[in-house]
């Protein structure tokens, strides 16, 4: 059976940066006077020439996003279970090269956590670990859910890539999406930052959203690490992906993520530097193109950059986030993937954006309304 792949086969990287900045100012017009956009009008809304334009992006983004999704912002926490990998990611605070102390959250640890997690007022948490199969896997995995499941309305995942079968075990226990990201869509380099480990296999990685689709996960979140290649270009191969996957598993939700390179233990520098304003028109761009994509934004990103974001695209954001295993009570001090940016407390975060006009959202999914908890119901009542 196909996947993204034989898509992907079927571009050039280089040859799509070159579109990309030699579009000019007349295709970013056209391609903001239409309704309905198509990934040549992503393109065009990427490149420099689009710059221009950004106050009149971020205009049509703030309608579009307030008529499709109101006045909301979705809130959520990670939960980091483990910084365990036995990856080399240049770029990564849990990379296995860095010699330093690993942690993975026994079931106490995990429910001291949650318990903090739900003082705050989370009924949305993000489980996040390495990539250390020996340990955090698949049974690691469902033990931890099983702990949570009753605290929270929403249970997300973001770990190393799995089986179909896996997926749909995380899928039976109550997962409602699976976050992965590509990193990089730069065949060519992708091995430089990943010199070791499973995540080194680039096609492994690249069909894995194709896996959580068959699996039948409600919501699929993608994204690229932005600063390792041009984002322009890392980002049209993003939404590409992204249009293959809504095509083909139409009965899914999809969501995109902006993670920009951050401080960590022994990472490079980022390669391509990428400043808030092209952030913001990588955001209009997506959300003019995709009306129903959701769109959220984590604590990498500073305060200002944050409040001033929340009324032109977004529809979900993390808060008083610790990307440490026990970063919120049981082990402050351990190894953290990245630094935050924004360290704002989950009240005063909750205040800026009902100063904005918005409401911040702890629960709008239950389980029971899950297609497979009403066909459950329904035997039940027979």
């Amino acid at each position: 059976m196909n996947t993204f792949k034989s898509i992907f086969e079927q571009y050039n990287w280089d040859a799509i940066q070159s579109r990309i900045y030699q579009t000019s100012h007349r295709e970013v017009e056209q391609a903001l006077a239409k309704n309905k956009r198509n990934l040549d009008d992503f393109l065009a809304l990427i490149s420099p020439a689009a710059q221009p334009y950004l106050e009149q992006m971020a205009q049509m983004s703030h309608a579009l996003t307030k008529n499709r999704f109101g006045k909301t912002i979705q809130m959520y926490a990670p939960l980091y279970l483990s910084n365990e990998c036995q990856n080399i990611c240049t770029y990564c605070g849990f990379s296995l090269d860095n010699k330093t102390k690993r942690k993975t959250l026994l079931d106490s640890e995990i429910k001291q956590e949650v318990e903090a997690l739900k003082n705050l007022g989370f009924d949305h948490v993000l489980l996040v670990t390495g990539e250390a199969n020996y340990s955090v896997n698949i049974n690691y995995f469902l033990n931890a859910i099983e702990l949570i499941k009753n605290d929270f309305s929403i249970i997300s995942v973001e770990v190393q890539p799995l089986s179909q079968e896996e997926y749909e075990r995380l899928h039976d226990a109550g997962v409602y999406s699976v976050l992965v990201y590509q990193e990089t869509y730069h065949q060519e380099v992708y091995k430089k930052y990943h010199t070791k480990g499973k995540k080194s296999n680039f096609d492994f990685r690249l069909d894995t959203p194709d896996r959580i689709g068959k699996a039948g996960i409600h919501k699929i979140g993608l994204g690229v690490l932005l600063g390792l290649e041009d984002w322009r270009t890392d980002s049209f191969f993003n939404a590409l992906h992204l249009d293959y996957l809504q095509k083909t598993y139409w009965q899914t939700k999809y969501s995109v993520s902006f993670p920009r390179l951050r401080p960590a233990e022994g990472i490079i520098e980022p390669n391509f530097i990428m400043d808030d304003k092209d952030l913001t028109q990588l955001i209009c761009a997506y959300r003019l193109w995709n009306e129903d994509l959701e769109i959220s934004i984590s604590t990498r990103e500073n305060e200002k950059f944050r409040d001033n974001i929340i009324p032109i695209g977004t529809t979900s954001m993390s808060a008083g986030s610790k990307t440490n295993p026990g970063g919120y009570v049981v082990d402050p001090q351990s190894l953290e993937q990245f630094e935050i940016s924004d360290e704002r407390s989950v009240a005063e975060i909750a205040s800026i954006i009902t100063k904005k006009g918005y409401e911040p959202v702890w629960k709008d999914w239950d389980r029971t309304f899950s297609r497979k908890s009403k066909v459950e119901s329904l035997k039940e009542s027979l």
